[in-house]
């Protein structure tokens, strides 16, 4: 099979550029017809010509695409699926839509390997940096349940919901990390550059210097001495830790520290709890199998230690266990989960269960974090103050003992 480059026409009138597989140029005309593409112009790519999803992939290596862009996109293909359009044709209306956006392109290619026979889960697999596992599997059990639109309107739901969370994570936390950012960086241009000259002059005096004012130049002399060493190893300690936390015992040792976090370790288990809670209960009320979903939630829920959990549980649940009894068995599962999902098993309705748990953690975690930075600012604040402060303890306490013999 050839592939095929054309050059087409929108209905904006604008010239668009894409790439089809095909048996010959007249097949290739025909399946472009098919998805209301206007061909202006159409010739062999050759061997090396790239495909239609290289083409996506090069674009989005150009500009990534956030998860917002593939939730809109969602939402935007459930409604017009929804109102009685064709899976092709809606692919089609969505990538002259979004044709000035990276995800545009993607939607073009997903629409010609639709259009060739494919499924929409095999499609979209093509595109595993826009579309996760998840996504997939999802679609994938929507199409076979004849359910596509109402999947996806759950998907768009979902990572709208996870989008919005995290955003408002971002923003409470970002405040409290400029400070410290700032902060730090006025403390160390101080010691570095400012108090080494002060430091000289106290030295030229030949006066005895108050214990503060010997410990600020002694500590200003280290750093100004040894910065870029400690630049260095803070580099080469942080790129360490990047590498140590991609081996399977770093990140099971990294994750579980997280966990056990004071303060912090509620917050990440209960973020991840919400996280497995609503890819469940989604996947469930998808159609997707117990196990499946199980197998699929343990590689998105983003924590090893949760993931090897999850593991566990799914050979229980294999054996013949309950869904409740299997989680409860690793002792990281807070109570009201169990007892939720054990309800559901007991109603045929576990879906549900899941979902509820999920919005009251999401709602928890939000509360938390907005409660965390309301104590960080202040405490940030006092510590800053504190440094400052004793910085220009330090550097007064000569000048006033210099004022004294004067007199």
């Amino acid at each position: 099979m050839a592939v095929f480059e054309y050059t087409s026409l929108t209905k904006s009138g604008r010239q668009e550029r894409g790439a089809i597989d095909a048996d010959s140029p007249a097949n290739a005309r025909r399946k472009l017809r098919a998805a209301n593409v206007h061909v202006l112009s159409l010739r062999e790519g050759g061997k090396d010509a790239p495909r239609p999803a290289a083409l996506a992939a090069r674009t989005i290596r150009l500009r990534r695409i956030g998860a917002r862009s593939v939730a809109v996109a969602t939402r935007q293909l459930a409604t017009l699926l929804r109102a009685g359009m064709p899976l092709v044709p809606a692919l089609t209306a969505m990538a002259e839509q979004l044709a000035d956006e990276p995800m545009g392109a993607v939607i073009a290619s997903v629409r010609d390997a639709v259009n060739e026979g494919g499924t929409l889960a095999a499609a979209l697999s093509e595109h595993p940096r826009v579309f996760s596992e998840l996504y997939v599997n999802m679609a994938g059990a929507g199409e076979a349940a004849g359910a596509l639109d109402d999947v996806l309107l759950r998907l768009a739901e979902t990572t709208e919901k996870r989008v919005n969370l995290m955003n408002k994570v971002r923003a409470a936390l970002a405040y409290p990390i400029l400070m410290s950012v700032v902060g730090v960086g006025v403390v160390v241009f101080l010691l570095s550059f400012v108090i080494p000259s002060i430091g000289k002059l106290f030295a030229e005096m030949n006066r005895d210097l108050p214990w503060p004012t010997v410990a600020l130049i002694a500590l200003s002399g280290f750093i100004h001495k040894y910065l870029l060493a400690l630049v260095a190893a803070a580099v080469a300690l942080l790129v360490g830790f990047k590498f140590w936390i991609k081996t399977p015992g770093g990140r099971v040792a990294w994750d579980g520290m997280k966990l056990r976090l004071p303060l912090f370790g509620d917050l990440t288990l209960k973020s991840a709890v919400a996280l497995f809670a609503r890819t469940l209960g989604v996947l469930l009320a998808s159609g997707v199998a117990i196990l499946d979903a199980l197998d699929i939630v343990k590689r998105v829920v983003g924590n090893a230690v949760l993931s090897s959990a999850l593991e566990a549980a799914g050979d229980r649940v294999r054996q013949g266990e309950s869904i409740a009894n299997s989680l409860s068995k690793s002792g990281l599962f807070p109570p009201i989960l169990l007892h939720m999902v054990a309800a559901g098993e007991a109603s045929g309705k576990v879906e549900d269960g899941l979902l509820y748990v999920a919005e009251a953690y999401d709602n928890e975690v939000e509360a938390k974090v907005g409660g965390l930075t309301s104590l960080l600012e202040p405490v940030l604040i006092i510590l800053m103050g504190a440094v400052v402060g004793f910085i220009v303890l330090a550097i007064l306490l000569p000048i006033f003992d210099i004022n004294q013999a004067i007199r």
